[in-house]
């Protein structure tokens, strides 16, 4: 796995295992969601459709590997997803992004040091139908520097040919997310049944190369 210059290999392990969660409805995340999404709907009296037609925020906190939590492991907090939070975005016009339908924003949280408070590290955009995330990390705040990076979801090792054509695309407002391929399904229990979602020992085991799915 590449680590890159704004993440060191724990916290890409972190937002790898994040995707993961976010990407399968069936995760705590995915049933987050829906929950939230059902609750918003009920209380502006729209009918309910799939959250994923709707901007929602998701909040990924990147921990520092040695914080630990009262009655969870670190371990198993991040592979079940609790590391996010999703919300409905109720006013997309405030957003420092044109996010366009299919797509949703990112908000990154890091935590420096051992029982430190989380600042924020980056934002960007998920695109589902692809399972990737475009993020803006920030190197310097001051100096308003940011390194920009793409995410793939670590289970999909053949994205098909020209999909970063199709993302730019979409993410310019020329295509629509129908018409990017949909292999989010392949890793998303909604969709396949066969899908059995990693650890975080498995993705972290796979970032170091001692194992591989």
């Amino acid at each position: 796995m590449q680590v890159l210059g704004a993440l060191n290999k724990f916290e890409q392990c972190v937002l790898n295992i994040s995707l993961i969660n976010i990407c399968n409805q069936e995760s705590h995340v995915g049933q987050e969601m829906r929950q939230n999404y059902n609750r918003w709907k009920g209380e502006v009296e729209e009918t309910i459709y799939t959250p994923w037609l709707d901007i929602h925020q998701f909040t990924i906190y990147i921990p520092h590997p040695d914080q630990e939590y009262d009655g969870i492991t670190l371990e198993s907090g991040l592979t079940q997803g609790y590391n996010v939070e999703v919300k409905p975005v109720n006013n997309p016009s405030q957003l420092p992004y044109r996010i366009p339908r299919g797509a949703h924003f990112v908000v990154l949280m890091r935590q420096k040091s051992n029982n430190s408070d989380f600042k924020i590290a980056g934002t960007g955009i998920f695109i589902r139908p692809l399972g990737v995330m475009s993020l803006d990390m920030i190197v310097d705040s001051e100096l308003g520097e940011y390194q920009s990076i793409t995410i793939k979801h670590p289970i999909i090792r053949d994205y098909p040919e020209g999909w970063e054509d199709k993302l730019n695309s979409f993410l310019r407002g020329e295509i629509d997310s129908i018409e990017l391929p949909q292999v989010v399904r392949y890793v998303d229990q909604a969709f396949n049944q066969d899908y059995r979602q990693p650890s975080w020992h498995d993705i972290y085991l796979a970032a170091t190369g001692f194992a591989g799915f």
